[in-house]
């Protein structure tokens, strides 16, 4: 939300204020949903929570100060001194319960449970930062319609841009136990491939221990009602909780090992010529000067010239052909589409397209692209598009879609956005 200050009270208390960045204090939505969120988190204590000790939503730059907790992260103290065993995370899992117990008495959904958001205190965890994130929430979806929150964590209706409730906060409750034991329910990737498996794919759950494996799994269940209460999870991990194991000593730092990414597939590059043309203006033969766009455009993705200017993976530039001019402006916007796997992603919206590979990004306005090409390869089950600009460079992505019915879907999605800013 902004930028966080460790601070003194005058009393000599440390406290930890949290100053909303510039472009959240000029939207009086925020203010006012954040004025609603600090009193109702005001109500919550600081049993399990960072109490609130101070706020003021109608300052110059909004902020809200929290006691101080002393202590690592979750994420902090896996990294340093590894996954949990049994005992510790059945005493985690009851102190998270108990706090999102008392979130949701007073009528408020965190939203954004992680390991991150959660730090282990001598007396226990502590949960922070449920009092901003429904105003931030508001904020966000209002501006770019996306959903809030944390990929990987995220409950399958939040990526869906559905109703949220505190079931949400219990799959994210899920997502954190399987974290502390070492794993990742839905792997690794970008962000829209996790948000993916979320929606549609089993978390995988190899890395808990197996007295746990079925509540934990119910907490990730995809349909909201099929999850536990977080009463029902105190019910099962309560007795668990008795011996303080949730309690833990400062962390004896560790070099963390590297967490390897993933080797990019076989069969990305540059685009084959096998590829179809599909959507944009027809290909003729290339002129032996190339024709520049008549309508200048700013590109909001540098892309010059040389050749080291393309991201890593998308392949490099193809040799310039004949276009005609780019129009004036992009067509208004329509439902956007949306593909991804463990590798690359790709959103098709009326700003343009987005690539992703891993965690780098290329993103071209309509004005830009020239054409986009698809075909369907290794037996249907995977999904290769190119994405050809008025510069001459061509990007591409293959997704793997692992079902031809799914390839089969995308294409039909696909298919629905292009013709309305690309007709043939």
């Amino acid at each position: 939300m902004g930028t966080v200050y460790l601070a003194r009270s005058r009393g000599g208390r440390a406290v930890a204020v949290k100053v909303a960045r510039p472009e959240l204090a000029s939207d009086p939505s925020f203010r006012a949903r954040f004025r609603a969120e600090v009193a109702a988190a005001r109500q919550v204590g600081g049993f399990h929570t960072a109490q609130v000790v101070d706020a003021d939503p109608d300052a110059e730059a909004p902020w809200l100060a929290t006691a101080y907790i002393p202590g690592p992260t979750l994420a902090a103290l896996v990294t340093a001194e590894g996954p949990m065993d049994e005992g510790r995370l059945r005493s985690l899992g009851a102190a998270l319960a108990e706090a999102l117990e008392a979130i949701h008495a007073c009528g408020l959904v965190h939203r954004d449970l992680k390991p991150g958001n959660i730090v282990m205190a001598p007396d226990g965890p502590r949960v922070l930062d449920f009092g901003i994130a429904r105003a931030l929430e508001s904020t966000r979806l209002t501006a770019t319609g996306s959903a809030f929150g944390t990929p990987g964590y995220l409950a399958p209706e939040q990526a869906l841009g559905e109703e949220v409730t505190g079931a949400a906060d219990v799959f994210a409750l899920g997502a954190v136990l399987v974290a502390a034991a070492g794993g990742r329910p839905f792997g690794d990737g970008t962000p829209m491939g996790l948000m993916y498996r979320a929606v549609h794919e089993d978390p995988d759950l190899a890395s808990v221990p197996e007295p746990l494996r079925g509540l934990v799994g119910r907490c990730l269940a995809k349909d909201p009602a099929g999850r536990p209460t977080p009463e029902e999870i105190l019910d099962v991990l309560g007795e668990g909780a008795r011996d303080g194991a949730g309690a833990v000593p400062p962390p004896t730092v560790l070099d963390a090992p590297a967490t390897p990414r993933h080797p990019v597939p076989p069969g990305f590059g540059p685009p084959q010529d096998s590829i179809p043309p599909s959507y944009g203006p027809a290909r003729g033969g290339v002129p032996s000067t190339p024709v520049p766009p008549q309508v200048a455009v700013p590109s909001p993705y540098a892309l010059p010239a040389p050749h080291d200017s393309v991201p890593p993976g998308f392949g490099p530039p193809n040799p310039a052909f004949f276009v005609p001019p780019p129009p004036v402006a992009p067509p208004q916007p329509v439902p956007d589409f949306v593909a991804a796997d463990n590798v690359y992603g790709i959103v098709v919206d009326g700003a343009g397209i987005c690539l992703q590979l891993l965690d780098e990004e290329a993103e071209f306005t309509w004005a830009e692209i020239g054409a986009v090409r698809y075909e369907r390869t290794r037996r249907g089950r995977w999904l290769r598009i190119a994405v050809d600009l008025y510069d001459g460079t061509s990007y591409l992505c293959e997704i793997d879609g692992r079902r031809v019915a799914r390839v089969e879907e995308w294409v039909t999605g696909l298919d629905r956005v292009l013709v309305r800013f690309l007709p043939r």
